[in-house]
């Protein structure tokens, strides 16, 4: 895929990433900690873990696709770099939701639909609290990945793109 509507897909595609890979990891650490929480978004987040961890490949390859079309800079390069960093968060996080979407079945359910076992111990106290710090450092690095991405993908675009002043010009505000 390289372009969407005229404009190059990668630009387009890395919002969903923005928005959808925080929002799992967010949604991971809340089904996680909060057992109410689990039973009603467990579910979903499974759905939209997997479906970031299958954007994100879509995303840098039109990212690579981008990369051969404009000028290339050490801030280019950092964040090409970066971003190929991106499946290597999205990847627990989406496993960790199945994990815990399926142990919460198995402490619904009392036991797991395979062979009437349980094989995630969904009623030992101490791997709750493995899975919730496991979530939590998986979830805290997804954010942080994120931000990191997306902050030297913008220096790439905007560095030296931009005056700090108005231009002159008619209808823009010349600060009257």
């Amino acid at each position: 895929m390289s372009t969407i509507n005229g404009l190059p897909a990668h630009i387009l595609l890395v919002h969903a990433i923005v928005v959808l890979l925080p929002l799992a990891a967010t949604l991971l650490v809340v089904t996680t900690v909060w057992p109410a929480m689990r039973r009603r978004l467990a579910g979903p987040n499974v759905l939209l873990a997997l479906a970031v961890l299958a954007l994100v490949p879509v995303t840098t390859d039109a990212g690579e696709w981008l990369e051969q079309r404009v000028p290339q800079t050490p801030l280019l390069h950092d964040h090409t770099e970066l971003g190929d960093t991106a499946v290597w968060v999205a990847l627990p996080v989406a496993v960790l939701a199945l994990f815990v979407w399926w142990r919460g079945r198995e402490a619904d359910n009392g036991v797991a639909p395979v062979g009437g076992r349980t094989f995630l111990a969904p009623g030992s106290a101490v791997v709750t609290r493995i899975v919730v710090a496991v979530a939590v450092v998986a979830a805290g690095l997804g954010i942080y990945d994120v931000y990191r991405i997306g902050d030297s993908g913008a220096k790439a675009s905007w560095t030296g793109q931009f005056s700090s002043t108005p231009l002159p010009g008619e209808g823009r505000d010349d600060g009257d």
